[in-house]
């Protein structure tokens, strides 16, 4: 531990100028990051990024991390996958393709063709040739060993794939004779039966056999459909209101709203209002003011009573009106 504060300062700015971190150079030193952080100039000192890529270039160079690149591009130039690479030297994914340079990496198409052909290299490939001369077709091996049509056709020689033999395929089932295919239709059987025993579709059995003899659908009774029974007529009942248009008028000229006259009379206050000529109607600000509690309660009033020393509260309490709505009126 350096004992001369001069000389600590001096080795740890020269330290932390070379790239250490500060926990290396505390490290060092003997000390703790704090003590470093204090001898490190404010308009030196790195930020988190700064700091984070320094200690990456740092750790780069050790002697570990140069074996474990090594053994990284080793294993992935010699064909393994990158999830094989990570599982081998137990680290992760990321940290493979993190000590990988871009122009190492493989492509995707690269990638699954080399998986494709190392998948390949593990097909016994004279059990392949001997199922092939047997007889089996290249899409048999291919669904039976998990692979491509053209992977089992590379393990093939040339000299033993068979050609495609000329003309149209013979056709699988008995041959068709129509005589048998009415007879059969006359006794019972269906066009569907005799198409799959001949080996051809139902519209051939049909054509087959003449319209006469042709047994189609019965024929369905159109059913008739039950009477359906007599809908109310739709629309509103007209209402009667209890009161007048001269009742409804002499309530709203008394003070009362559109909204306490419809609910006295059952009705929606639009309706009250289609009642009430144009030239009556209040605006908004009227009924406000009209409808409000203790409208005498005015601002003169309110600020009368603050002159007299009372509280918004006190106020309130004797106008019955909360200390919320005395402050908005005065």
């Amino acid at each position: 531990m350096v004992r001369d504060v001069k000389m600590l300062s001096v080795l740890i700015r020269r330290r932390y100028r070379e790239g250490a971190s500060l926990a290396v150079v505390a490290r060092e030193l003997g000390v703790s990051k704090s003590t470093v952080r204090r001898h490190v100039p404010v308009r030196e000192r790195r930020d988190a990024s700064a700091a984070a890529r320094q200690r990456h270039r740092s750790r780069a160079q050790t002697p570990y991390e140069k074996a474990l690149r090594a053994q990284v591009v080793r294993l992935y130039r010699s064909g393994m996958p990158q999830q094989r690479v990570a599982a081998t030297l137990g680290i992760s994914v990321e940290a493979v393709v993190a000590r990988l340079e871009p122009s190492q990496r493989r492509s995707k198409q690269e990638a699954a063709r080399l998986a494709g052909e190392q998948q390949g290299d593990l097909l016994p490939k004279e059990e392949i040739v001997a199922r092939y001369v047997q007889g089996a077709t290249m899409a048999e091996l291919g669904r039976l060993y998990g692979v491509h049509p053209s992977t089992i056709r590379r393990r093939i020689p040339d000299d033993l794939i068979r050609g495609r033999a000329p003309g149209p395929r013979p056709r699988s089932g008995r041959v068709l004779v129509e005589e048998e295919v009415r007879r059969q239709y006359a006794a019972g059987e269906s066009a569907y039966a005799l198409a799959r025993e001949f080996g051809v579709s139902a519209h051939t059995i049909q054509a087959r056999i003449p319209d006469t003899d042709w047994r189609g659908r019965p024929a369905e009774e159109a059913s008739v459909p039950p009477p359906r029974p007599v809908q109310p007529r739709k629309g509103g009942v007209r209402m009667v209101l209890v009161l007048t248009d001269e009742e409804i008028l002499a309530r709203y000229r008394a003070g009362q709203s559109a909204t306490a006259i419809g609910r006295a009379a059952g009705v929606d206050c639009r309706t009250i209002l289609r009642r009430i000529p144009e030239h009556e109607r209040r605006s908004h600000l009227q009924a406000q003011r009209l409808n409000r509690p203790a409208p005498d309660v005015d601002a003169d009033t309110i600020r009368a009573l603050r002159a007299r020393g009372l509280t918004w509260e006190a106020i309130a309490a004797e106008v019955g009106l909360s200390a919320k709505t005395l402050r908005a009126r005065a």
